[in-house]
């Protein structure tokens, strides 16, 4: 692998694999942690309400997507605290993750129906370095309350395939690895390949020199390497989208009123594109709302104007604070 290569893939990683490793001080087994700061915009009103008459609204939804930033501590509060509010409005919820791969999905549903230790559950289910500070409160309110939880993502093996390799290989994959993935994609040159692509080149480079000029042949690998990661997510993205649509309950179905909410990083289902785009395709009469939490320095001084389009409601909280340099000894 060359040096770009290698630059362009830890790019990549970090832009659609991004999952760090801060630690948290939450006691994962409380199910609350008190106040969280934070301001609900309204971006169909075009101003700040607030979260229960968010959740009042959610609630009649089909499918809600909430986008998080992955490291942010506060978000995964305000998650949580979404599931608690659908809850006390007697709302059935089905739990669908990012967080979780299609081939661990038995296991995640023994382990609710506690056919499964919880410790060979997280054994053969591969789960995220945080888990138990930023996921686990949610599968375990879907535990004490017999909700069903989605492992909805393509195995992460097989989406690095198609960033190596073509979209066209997933055609050669194995039957029992073909059925992990989406039966069917579209990956169109769209607002989300423009959004995608604005991410990557954000990125420095690293070997880059200022106002070097690139040769056509770096031009074209870099622009072909760019539109195989973007096929790897259009992967993620059709997948969970697969999954969510097969989880929506006919129109006829005679139950309690039924809402998936669907946990994934922000860009999946921001402007509701990405996974967000592939559900409304494949389920126009759905009713789909779109929550994106954004962490801000100040709740005081928020510009509304450069998020509202990103979701029907904007939740800011809070980032955390710096940490104070230590005194010199």
């Amino acid at each position: 692998m060359t040096a770009k290569k290698g630059i362009f893939a830890l790019l990549f990683a970090l832009l659609v694999f991004v999952q760090s490793s801060v630690a948290q001080t939450q006691n994962p087994h409380q199910s609350g942690s008190g106040y969280i700061p934070q301001r609900v915009y309204d971006s169909k009103d075009k101003r700040f309400s607030d979260f229960e008459a968010m959740l009042a609204e959610l609630a009649k939804a089909d499918v809600v997507f909430v986008g998080e930033q992955h490291d942010d501590p506060a978000t995964h509060k305000l998650e949580r605290a979404i599931l608690d509010g659908l809850l006390r409005r007697k709302v059935v919820a089905t739990i669908s993750l990012e967080m979780f791969e299609r081939d661990v999905q038995q296991s995640l549903n023994e382990y609710l129906a506690g056919k499964l230790s919880e410790e060979a559950f997280l054994k053969t289910s591969r789960p995220w370095p945080r888990y138990a500070t930023d996921y686990r409160p949610l599968v375990e309110i879907a535990r004490a309350h017999n909700w069903p939880v989605i492992a909805s993502n393509v195995p992460r093996r097989l989406a690095s395939q198609v960033s190596r390799q073509s979209l066209d290989s997933i055609n050669s994959l194995p039957e029992a690895d073909r059925k992990l993935v989406a039966a069917q994609f579209q990956c169109p040159f769209d607002d989300y390949f423009k959004r995608f692509t604005e991410a990557m080149s954000s990125h420095p480079a690293g070997d880059a020199k200022p106002n070097e000029k690139k040769d056509e042949k770096k031009v074209a690998e870099e622009k072909a390497m760019v539109e195989r990661f973007y096929f790897a997510q259009c992967v993620k993205d059709e997948t969970m989208a697969e999954a969510i649509s097969a989880a929506i309950p006919p129109a006829n179905a005679v139950q309690p009123k039924n809402v998936i909410v669907h946990y994934n990083g922000a860009f999946h289902s921001d402007y509701k594109l990405g996974t967000a785009a592939r559900v409304i395709r494949r389920s126009p009469k759905a009713k789909v709302k779109i929550v994106s939490v954004i962490p801000v320095e100040n709740l005081d001084s928020i510009n509304t104007d450069e998020y509202r389009k990103r979701g029907d409601y904007i939740i800011f909280c809070l980032k955390p604070a710096a940490a104070k340099p230590e005194a010199a000894k």
